[in-house]
């Protein structure tokens, strides 16, 4: 995938104030206006139809489609999103509701099979703008519900839910309303957020009923792809999009034979976007997905492998998939351990509906690490550590 590089974003600001909806369900909202080649650092992804105080305007280019809009969440806290995913005629000007009460609560669970699911119904008066995070230790989801005043005087708790051990709020200050998310598991295997008209939905993952593959359905990406060829061997010419696919294809069937139902993004040589990829996993929702890369740097004596994840929650399985990275060797002929890396900002490390890994195979810029990538066996071993990694996160408790 390569090394990335931060800027600081200094486009003016131009105040304004309108009310706006998102009209995507896959909305950015970012902290600030800095970014780099992965896009600017994510706070959460949006609904559509989430209701916005619009304060803001940024133009980054000389057309709409690189424009922004500030938004206001809270107090002193504001955010941004692309104007491209926002419509701004619905409500009349600087009208958009703040302060609104919180209705009653259902938690309950799947009973129709297949059962894979727990619920959190919180009713609210609009599509409000929110935020998520996980925790460990306890394992717990936390969810800020902004322009939300509590008015929750029951939650109805039912007999059927599995995943969750309880669930409480409280009134942060007067526009941010907390919602907590006790588990029951240690480890979180995801949750989504969405809306059900104005009822915000948290739907938690239950965990695999057997701490084994056999039954799982596992997503594997092979990065890049068509015309998105990734980094290229400095010495080999080969690139990344190729490899990558080989390694994908050789993961795909130890997961087969150890049971596993496997969901490969793409099977041939094919440039399938960010966005499409995200869309398909959403409707297929795979119990985990590993993403595969390898990386490149401007210092050819960079070497190692490296996982990478973004959301705490989602640590075990990137240190299970590392831990058994940094074993593969061809004879007496290894690479380093370039690391653990969290809060990255990948597209697939984004969604929170299900774990997730990217890797990073060794380094193609250098050469002692691309003459290992060259080689058959050194894919194979990578493909069977990453599935080693994988069946020891599953069997974690």
């Amino acid at each position: 995938m390569g090394s990335t590089r931060t800027s600081a974003q200094t486009t003016a600001i131009q105040d304004t104030l309108l009310t706006g909806y998102t009209t995507s369900s896959l909305t950015p909202l970012y902290y600030g206006l800095g970014t780099d080649r992965l896009g600017g650092a994510r706070m959460e992804t949006l609904d559509s139809g989430v209701v916005l105080t619009i304060t803001g305007r940024v133009d980054r280019g000389p057309d709409t489609t690189q424009r922004l809009w500030r938004i206001r969440l809270a107090g002193a806290l504001t955010a941004f999103v692309p104007a491209a995913q926002v419509t701004t005629d619905t409500l009349p000007t600087g009208h958009s509701p703040t302060g609104l009460l919180t209705g009653n609560w259902t938690v309950y669970g799947d009973t129709a099979k297949p059962a894979r699911f727990d619920y959190v119904a919180i009713r609210l008066p609009a599509r409000l703008p929110y935020r998520s995070q996980q925790q460990v230790d306890p394992s717990r989801i936390l969810i800020d519900i902004f322009g939300a005043t509590a008015n929750t005087n029951w939650i109805t708790q039912l007999r059927s839910v599995q995943a969750i051990r309880a669930v409480w709020f409280e009134q942060l200050t007067d526009d941010v309303f907390r919602v907590y998310i006790d588990l029951k598991q240690a480890q979180s295997w995801g949750y989504s957020i969405y809306y059900r008209q104005s009822t915000l939905i948290v739907r938690v993952r239950r965990p695999p009923t057997r701490r084994s593959l056999r039954g799982l359905t596992i997503a594997v990406d092979a990065g890049h792809g068509g015309s998105n060829t990734g980094a290229r061997g400095l010495q080999s010419g080969l690139l990344e999009k190729n490899q990558t696919l080989d390694v994908a294809q050789r993961l795909q069937k130890r997961l087969e034979r150890a049971g596993a139902t496997v969901l490969m993004t793409r099977l041939s040589d094919t440039n399938i976007g960010p966005s499409d990829r995200i869309r398909a996993m959403r409707r297929a929702l795979p119990d985990l997905l590993v993403s595969i890369h390898f990386n490149s740097s401007g210092n050819t004596a960079v070497r190692g492998v490296s996982t990478y994840y973004k959301h705490v929650g989602f640590r075990r399985l990137s240190e299970a998939v590392l831990n058994q990275l940094v074993r593969a060797r061809v004879g007496k002929a290894t690479t380093s351990e370039f690391g653990n890396v969290g809060h990255f900002n990948f597209f697939f490390n984004g969604p929170t509906d299900y774990p997730n890994v990217l890797v990073e195979g060794p380094f193609l810029s250098n050469s002692a690490d691309e003459a290992l990538i060259a080689t058959e066996q050194y894919r194979e071993q990578m493909a069977k550590a990453i599935r080693r990694g994988i069946k020891r996160f599953v069997r974690q408790k």
